[in-house]
């Protein structure tokens, strides 16, 4: 019951549709009618702007966070389920959200919320590798697929050091995911016709 509970609360958590409640309580728009139609930051930055992309860039990372850190709850102690177990149930929730039709974002804010709960040294060095590769590349696809890439090679990495197992499992689901979600992206940047970033 507890378990069942707790992985509700993640999924609900990853849910919250950041993009279309900030574009339509301050904004008066719906994102999804403008640009990309994705309901994530990188389509509230172009349709909204820099100011309303970064309140819901931060929003999607704390649901990961968040997400991860519901075991640590007083009312969820008696649950043996892995935090990033719960990390991973948000970022569906994001992709895949109850309260917006089932149609998300592509879940890397808030998959990199999850890495920031679980492992901040990691979130901190995939920040770092995306701001780097945003400024080189300006394209926000292009530096979200290379940024998990990174993450992913850590992961290998780490558990050779670590034996953390648990999270090189974590960082290829969340791989996939990305890498899946940027499909469409992927044949933009190829054909190079993928919008480029004007705000950085």
């Amino acid at each position: 019951m507890i378990n069942g509970l707790i992985i509700l609360c993640a999924y609900l958590i990853g849910s919250i549709p950041s993009g279309l409640w900030i574009g339509k309580i301050f904004y008066n728009t719906d994102i999804r009618e403008h640009g990309s139609g994705n309901l994530g930051a990188t389509n509230t930055f172009r349709t909204l702007g820099k100011k309303a992309g970064i309140v819901v860039t931060v929003m999607d990372v704390l649901k990961g966070t968040a997400a991860v850190l519901l075991v640590t709850l007083p009312i969820f102690s008696d649950s043996m389920l892995h935090p990033l177990l719960l990390g991973l149930v948000a970022v569906i929730g994001h992709m895949f959200p109850i309260f917006a039709n089932f149609r998300g974002g592509k879940a890397v804010a808030t998959s990199a919320g999850v890495l920031l709960g679980y492992s901040w040294p990691l979130f901190v060095l995939l920040f770092i590798a995306f701001i780097v590769t945003l400024k080189i590349t300006k394209i926000v696809s292009l530096t979200s697929m290379i940024a998990a890439l990174v993450a992913l090679i850590y992961a290998i990495v780490y558990y050779f050091v670590t034996g953390d197992f648990a999270l090189g499992i974590l960082v290829a689901f969340l791989f996939t995911f990305i890498i899946y979600r940027h499909r469409a992206n992927i044949s933009r940047i190829k054909n190079g016709t993928e919008p480029k970033v004007k705000w950085l």
